[in-house]
């Protein structure tokens, strides 16, 4: 399957002065396949080490992790010839062996030519829990989220809609409206299956939803999983409450993160950790409130208010237990959560694509979705979940702040209008 990840790693390839790569992510998001895929089609070999299928390896990193020691210990393991520059060296699980991960730091000073990639599922946690050196400095870091809508469409083999849906993005011009319908109904796909490589793949062989919601259900239980083997044991159950709560609290009509809403009487003090623990494990994203609308907008975020979304829309649906029909249709049974959902797939597309997200809310209670940096100005995004809503937010923040233009996703077709840009949510992809 198509991933966008690949121009990424192409051009760290042809960079004369790269550096070793580690590709971090949530569980299951596809970076082993990624990194497979790549070292395939741009190497004459891969040299493939797993930690976790293959727990004998930490031995070879315990004596010595110079590059010299390592490299024909590792050939010979590999049973092939490691070669400068024409094998992808890749360590996989790399979170299972913190020697290893400190090896990249001697690739980079001592063995430049050397290509080396590694990936971990829970580097974010291992690397703040565990006592050992992080090759600061010494390695490039990408995060690979879950697969977007675009590369969702691709792989249903609509290349042609997302070609059309980019046009009419920059020309401000209306869909066609048997593609825009046809657009709306993968969007709809989209919020079911998620973009978890496993469950798309599925999807796109079986058209099965029942199929794909027991793949999902297998995620979330490696989830659980993991909050057990790779956390402090008096957070164990405060991390799976928070986890649980966050999908409830998208259903709120004010979807600002409450602790008191995971248990009464619930502080921060008792569950920050445990909220840190999920970002950090790629499973769910923060989005802070900001006071003021100025550069740069990290230093105006409020570290009290702040709101939590999942990192994938299938997992969300089949967390609340939501059937395929409930969202396909829309079904009024859903209505509370319509709006949360809507937010929630918003900010994964913005993530994906590199934005910072932040919220701004006004005095008398008027709030905008989501604040990014794009091409260099301050962007108001307002979401809305079908499109017979007028945004009285927006109208305040514009009248406040006066922004260059507003986007404004909802479920009616391109334009642009009082200057606002009018973008259909099945093309968040585009921004």
């Amino acid at each position: 399957m198509y991933r966008k990840i690949l121009s990424f790693l192409e051009a760290w390839k042809k960079n004369k002065h790269h550096k070793p790569l580690i590709l971090q992510g949530a569980r299951q998001v596809g970076k082993t396949y990624s990194i497979l895929e790549f070292g395939r089609k741009y190497y004459e070999n891969v040299a493939y080490f797993n930690f976790e299928t293959n727990p004998k390896l930490n031995d070879t990193f315990e004596e010595n992790i110079s590059p010299g020691y390592l490299l024909p210990i590792l050939s010979h393991i590999a049973g092939q010839t490691i070669i400068k520059e024409k094998t992808l060296i890749v360590f996989d699980e790399v979170q299972l062996c913190e020697r290893a991960l400190t090896s990249l730091k001697y690739f980079y000073e001592d063995a430049p030519d050397y290509h080396i990639i590694v990936a971990g599922s829970l580097l974010g946690v291992a690397v703040n829990r565990a006592k050992f050196s992080f090759p600061v400095g010494k390695v490039d870091i990408k995060t690979l989220y879950p697969m977007d809508l675009e590369e969702f469409m691709i792989a249903m083999g609509k290349e042609e809609i997302v070609e059309q849906i980019k046009k009419c993005f920059d020309m401000n011009a209306p869909l066609p409206s048997a593609l825009h319908n046809i657009a709306t109904q993968l969007y709809r796909q989209y919020l079911v299956v998620g973009g978890m490589p496993e469950c798309v793949m599925q999807f796109v062989d079986t058209k099965d939803y029942i199929l794909v919601r027991h793949t999902q259900n297998m995620i979330l239980v490696s989830y659980l999983n993991d909050m057990s083997k790779y956390n402090n044991l008096n957070e164990i159950k405060k991390t799976r409450l928070a986890y649980d709560n966050i999908t409830v609290q998208l259903s709120k009509k004010n979807t600002r993160f409450q602790y008191k809403l995971i248990k009464k009487g619930g502080r921060a003090s008792e569950f920050e950790n445990a909220i840190e623990w999920l970002c950090l494990s790629g499973i769910v994203s923060q989005v802070y409130k900001v006071e003021q609308i100025k550069k740069p907008l990290e230093n105006y975020r409020d570290i009290d208010a702040f709101k939590i979304y999942v990192s994938d829309l299938g997992l969300l649906c089949a967390k609340k237990n939501l059937t395929a029909n409930d969202i396909l249709y829309m079904v009024e049974e859903i209505n509370d959560f319509k709006g949360g959902m809507a937010e929630n797939y918003v900010n994964v597309q913005l993530c994906i694509n590199g934005y910072s997200t932040y919220y701004w809310e006004s005095g008398r209670g008027a709030e905008i979705d989501f604040i990014i940096q794009r091409d260099g100005k301050l962007i108001p995004i307002e979401v809305k979940s079908a499109d017979n809503t007028r945004a009285k937010s927006l109208k305040v923040y514009i009248e406040a702040y006066k922004p260059e233009y507003a986007i404004k996703l909802s479920t009616k077709n391109f334009g642009f209008e009082d200057g606002k840009k009018i973008v259909p949510l099945y093309a968040a992809f585009c921004i």
